[in-house]
């Protein structure tokens, strides 16, 4: 076996970055992950969930197709938060990833195992999807370089969603150069989803940013030492040439509630599917009422996360609750896009801690209520929410663990995140672990 398997299977046994690998790489093409809810032909497509256990789409989801047609092999599947559910990849029915700088703490969440297996395997491209943050947290706390496109950028075909409205399939590497060469892989419209077909031409080269603005709200309730690398990072920015000033966003405090509203919304009516009749596991006994019936499947295959979204997502649904929240929330997301855009107008990105502490351990997170994990993406939300690209770069490492910045963009500059990325890389050197199969 070759050595890119033998860590590739480190990856699986020893980090659980992993649910499935391939017995054997095919000589001559280069080798990518794909997360547990793409759809791939040869794989099982669970989502991080049992109600999916035994799952074997008869497809490629479509960024994969396009991976393959180009000469790539897909190798592994890799473990995330059941449906996405989750900032620590703590929630998953298939195992939890473990960081590749200390065992002990988290990859972050969803996309954790494809974190892990960006920064375990060097030259590796892993296909993430990001719904509140899940390409960008798991790229902080793995150090590794994170890009989430435009929604709509990249087909969702072969998808199993979380929302609807927030889903976007991007890429984990070990380097913006990497990143940039499968990017234009994967962007383009695909008939197959509608939502990709009224994007523009991607552009023959990105515009390096020269002016980066960072809203002060996004510096509050920050671990100290990821606020010193933060400012130590934007320092370094301004040695590159770049220009960086403070400005006021306040309605970033909104997103957060805005996010969960409109997510657990749209969660819950996507897993409605997942009941034991056409999708999920199948109850033995079949002589029973259909609610007993139902209630049989979700109970016992549906972890407590996807339970409690469920349930929020139903409540704020009702009616009576439709308008004082999902309305509301529709209106805030509307908000925060006009915000951006204006801060647009004098500067060419916004830029920000990724996460407000670096990967915590496991004992930390079981002791966090839900209401502290859903806080952690207080800084990845707002791109997300707005549909707007951006780029976690690692900027620092605190005691031996990497610290991540995120760079936002308007709609459809994902080229531009990719040239200040590679501006990056020449001012600031990475670190990756060493790995002994």
């Amino acid at each position: 076996m070759s050595a890119v398997y033998d860590l590739i299977r480190y990856a699986q046994l020893r980090h659980r970055a992993f649910t499935e690998v391939v017995d054997r790489l095919d000589d001559g093409k280069f080798h990518f992950s794909a997360k547990d809810n793409l759809c791939a032909d040869g794989f099982q497509a669970r989502a991080g969930s049992a109600v999916l256990d035994g799952y074997r789409p008869p497809f490629d989801a479509t960024p994969i197709q396009k991976m393959k047609e180009v000469g790539g092999q897909l190798v592994g599947k890799t473990t995330m938060d059941e449906f996405g559910f989750g900032t620590f990849s703590t929630n998953s029915a298939h195992g939890v990833p473990l960081n590749p700088f200390d065992l002990e703490r988290s990859c972050g969440g969803s996309s954790g195992g494809a974190g892990a297996a960006a920064c375990l395997i060097p030259g590796h491209i892993a296909l993430g999807v990001s719904t509140g943050g899940s390409i960008s947290g798991p790229a902080s706390f793995c150090g590794v370089v994170g890009l989430t496109p435009t929604y709509g950028r990249v087909s969702r075909h072969g998808l199993i969603d979380y929302g609807n409205s927030l889903d976007k399939v991007g890429l984990l590497a070990r380097s913006a150069s990497l990143i940039a060469k499968h990017f234009r892989t994967i962007a383009g419209p695909d008939p197959k989803d509608p939502t990709s077909c009224a994007q523009p031409a991607l552009p023959e080269k990105g515009k390096m940013p020269r002016s980066l603005a960072v809203p002060k709200e996004a510096l509050q309730n920050l671990d100290p030492a990821v606020r010193s690398s933060f400012h130590d990072a934007l320092a370094r920015f301004k040695d590159i040439g770049v220009e960086v000033r403070e400005v006021s966003m306040p309605s970033l405090r909104f997103a957060l509630p805005a996010y969960y509203i409109l997510a657990t919304s749209e969660a819950s009516t996507n897993l409605a599917r997942y009941c034991g009749m056409r999708f999920g596991r199948r109850e033995e006994e079949l002589n029973q009422h259909f609610n007993d019936f139902f209630t049989g499947v979700r109970s016992e295959s549906f972890g407590d996360e996807a339970k409690r979204r469920i349930l929020l997502g139903t409540f704020c649904r009702m009616v009576g609750f439709r308008s004082r929240y999902y309305l509301k929330s529709l209106a805030v997301r509307q908000l925060l896009i006009e915000d951006y855009r204006t801060i647009f107008r004098d500067h060419d990105a916004v830029v920000t801690p990724t996460m407000p502490f670096v990967a915590p351990r496991f004992e930390d997170i079981s002791r966090m209520k839900p209401l502290e994990m859903y806080g952690a993406d207080v800084l990845t939300v707002p791109p997300n929410l707005t549909g707007m690209p951006h780029v976690s770069l690692p900027c620092a490492y605190v005691q031996g663990l990497p610290v991540g910045m995120q760079l936002v963009a308007d709609h459809w500059k994902e080229l531009d995140l990719l040239e200040a990325a590679l501006a990056w890389e020449k001012a600031f050197e990475y670190r990756f672990p060493e790995v002994s199969p």
